[in-house]
């Protein structure tokens, strides 16, 4: 994410915000620096009673987090009392965000005759929506003259818009906002005062009676909070428009909110040129329709489906700038990784390995009988293909590395990862996807040891912002993740705590972004602190599910493939949960603390237990003896190595020292013993 959008200096005085909107944007706009002051009188859904409770909850909230706010409780018709306020604690006004609570006198007009006695304009309807608003304006408005700045925010309403039946007073009045705000913004443009106005849809007291509960958990305030946030900022130049907060999220298929993922005022920012386009756009008749496709696009953000794209995709194509056709199939350049026992260890110990574990050390220490390199050591040649610039170089592949997010990652071996040695990697853009609110690239590298394939990475990259160039959602070559593990509480579950330096640790094996060790990069990416590398998180997962199923025997590890969902802070505990079915191992990953999801839809897959073939030779009895089998009775040492790597031992090929450094010749006991079979090979085998 790009520079964090902040009000420090801002003074905003949020009407109706002791729930629902009104305290989001009270809230979201403390978070970011401004001094805030909380309106709220504190009534109920019909607009009766007072109470101070809501204020001042509100505010609590504001000032337990470090920002600063007072309460007020007046009235919206007393516009200069609330004014007054902000001057009084902080002086100055510099944005008003009108949120006057939506309380309801529903009033239905059958016919314009006698027998209507109801008057809109002694409503009470009225004289807050309309006549508040109009008040707090005319209080705030020479400030704002006289500064030369000043920002608006009106709330109007769908039921303004299209009309609602029933709801005569509330439309009137909030239809007579969108007037008065139009009005404002053509008079306050020489003073640099902006008003525009949102008619959003969201959960609150008033909806909550009227819509199911699974729709009003994704209408949820927090999703309006930034449109607002970036309309009353200084950088933003809008004025006199009008914004229903669903139209814009559709407007070229461009959605800026993902499943499971937060939205944040930048995203709005970033994405404005799309949200204010509405070429081919639907246009909504009624109130109804305006709901129906609400309802439409949140159903295809909880399938993660998005939306489809802009019919006209070269347009699309050329303001994305990606182009599927040109950097399908493309070849980035060859890289090189060269390697010792101790980039080997240093991995281990950033993914958690620890000395007091007794079975690490297999992982820890280059002189163990059984030493080993972890199997999630092969995302570390492979990434070197990415990091190099390769990616940057790829035609049809023109966008900002800023916005590129690690979305998922599959790694398979196809033999033993050396514990030394110089590898080669190979990588090409299998697919580009396009998901709406961003592109998908799928990169592909196969690593090898001279001819020899190692292990393949899929890198799944999602480009925020780079979508709707009208490509295809899904494809054949993308390694899939499982959707759900299975219905039934995990068959095991493991926990480690990562260290306050883990992150500092991990990014010595090759991955030096600054958001994982510099504070001042991290907050620009909207984080409080670095985080830890997703890959990092990946590590600890796969070790666990190779501690409880395969004995820390790194030769039983096939694959794996994660979902990154969620980001750790060095110093949390990883806890992750395990369901075995067959050699596959269905895993999720939770931040213990929170229980938070941090890898979702993950898999690790195993290869059966091995027939493995044994000989001993008995070099201590007569003239000596070959024994085919298990031997029964106690070893002097014990030597590990396959077929092909004896063979290459035995015709001088391979050197043995050679071999045992880099994992390939695995001896355990009396290590002086071995060299006499060097002797047996050199003079007595016959080939």
């Amino acid at each position: 994410m790009s520079v964090r959008l902040v009000f420090d200096g801002k003074v905003v005085v949020v009407t109706g915000a002791g729930g629902g909107l009104g305290r989001e944007y009270a809230l979201a706009f403390g978070e970011r620096g401004a001094s805030v002051v909380v309106n709220d009188l504190g009534g109920d859904i019909k607009g009766g009673g007072k109470s101070s409770d809501a204020a001042d909850k509100v505010v609590e909230e504001i000032k337990a987090k470090g920002g600063k706010a007072v309460a007020n409780y007046d009235s919206v018709e007393d516009g200069e009392k609330l004014i007054q306020t902000a001057l009084d604690a902080f002086g100055r006004i510099g944005a008003y965000l009108d949120n006057c609570f939506p309380c309801l006198k529903p009033i239905t007009l059958c016919t314009f005759n006698n027998n209507f006695k109801h008057s809109i304009a002694d409503d009470l309807i009225h004289r807050v929506h309309l006549r508040g608003s109009f008040m707090v304006t005319r209080a705030a408005w020479n400030h704002m003259k006289n500064q030369k700045f000043g920002r608006i925010i009106m709330t109007s309403s769908a039921a303004g818009i299209y009309g609602n039946f029933g709801q005569a007073n509330y439309s009137a009045a909030k239809l007579g906002l969108l007037g008065l705000a139009n009005t404002l913004a053509i008079e306050g443009q020489k003073y640099n005062i902006h008003c525009n106005t949102i008619a959003p849809t969201a959960g609150s007291r008033l909806t909550e009676t009227v819509m199911p509960p699974d729709l009003l958990e994704s209408l949820k305030a927090e999703y309006v909070a930034p449109l607002v946030l970036w309309l009353s900022h200084d950088q933003c130049q809008e004025n006199g428009g009008l914004f229903e907060v669903l139209r814009w999220e559709r407007s070229q298929g461009c959605i800026v909110r993902n499943k499971n993922q937060g939205m944040f005022p930048e995203t709005v920012r970033d994405q404005w040129d799309n949200i204010c386009d509405f070429t081919n756009a639907t246009k909504p008749a009624n109130i109804n329709e305006s709901l129906a496709t609400l309802v439409e696009v949140l159903s295809r953000v909880e399938t993660d489906e998005g939306l489809a794209p802009n019919p006209t995709s070269a347009m699309a194509t050329a303001a994305s700038g990606i182009s599927p056709l040109e950097a399908v199939g493309q070849k980035l350049p060859e890289s090189t990784f060269s390697y010792s026992h101790t980039q080997c260890i240093l991995y281990a110990l950033g993914v958690g390995m620890s000395t007091k574990d007794d079975h690490h050390l297999k992982f820890l220490y280059e002189g163990h009988e059984d030493f080993s390199c972890l199997p999630t050591f092969g995302v570390i040649p492979s990434q070197a293909a990415m990091m190099d610039g390769g990616l940057g170089s790829v035609p049809g592949l023109n966008f900002d590395f800023t916005r590129l997010l690690h979305g998922e990652q599959y790694l398979e071996l196809f033999k033993l990862l050396p514990t030394s040695g110089t590898l080669t990697s190979q990588a090409r853009i299998a697919d580009v996807l396009d998901k709406g609110s961003g592109a998908v690239i799928l990169l592909d590298v196969h690593t090898y040891s001279g001819k020899e394939l190692v292990c393949y990475n899929q890198y799944s990259l999602f480009i925020v912002g780079a979508g709707g160039f009208g490509g295809k959602r899904t494809s054949d070559k993308a390694m899939v993740t499982r959707m759900a593990h299975p219905n039934r509480a995990p068959d095991a579950v493991m926990t480690d705590t990562t260290t306050r330096d883990q992150a500092a640790l991990y990014r010595l094996s090759g991955d030096w972004n600054p958001l994982h060790i510099d504070p001042s990069f991290a907050a620009m990416g909207g984080f409080k602190s670095p985080i830890l590398h997703g890959l990092c998180s990946f590590g600890f997962a796969a070790r666990h599910v190779l501690k409880q199923y395969a004995n820390n025997d790194a030769s039983r590890f096939k694959s794996i493939k994660v979902r990154f969902v969620k980001p750790v802070l060095p110093g949390q505990s990883l806890q992750t949960e395990m369901w075995k079915e067959g050699n596959r191992i269905h895993i999720q990953c939770k931040v213990k603390e929170s229980g938070a999801v941090v890898l979702s839809g993950a898999y690790v897959d195993l290869w059966k237990l091995p027939l493995t073939s044994f000989s001993s030779i008995d070099l201590k009895t007569g003239a000596g003896a070959l024994h085919k089998g298990p031997y029964s009775g106690k070893t002097d040492v014990t030597i590990t190595v396959s077929d092909d790597d004896f063979m290459e031992v035995v015709q001088g090929k391979l050197n043995p020292q050679k071999a045992f450094f880099a994992g390939k010749l695995k001896v355990r006991g009396n290590i002086m013993l071995s060299q006499k079979l060097e002797v047996i090979l050199k003079d007595y085998a016959k080939l």
